[in-house]
């Protein structure tokens, strides 16, 4: 994952809460995952395409599309 550090303290306890989520064997897509910290922490929609960037893009920073 990048090292990029998010601005504001809502985006960091998402990124957060999304790297626990991830951590553990579940039948929740990332999609849904990013959905449900986008209402958990009140993200704007700029703050949310932030996150789907962040976990788009693999270990060295390059999209796992």
């Amino acid at each position: 994952m990048s090292n990029i550090q998010p601005q504001g303290e809502e985006i960091r306890k998402a990124v957060k809460w999304v790297a626990e989520q991830l951590e553990y064997p579940s039948q929740k897509s990332l999609a849904t995952i990013l959905e449900q910290a986008g209402l958990r922490f009140d993200l704007s929609p700029l703050e949310m395409e932030f996150l789907q960037r962040f976990y788009s893009q693999g270990p060295e920073g390059k999209s796992t599309k």
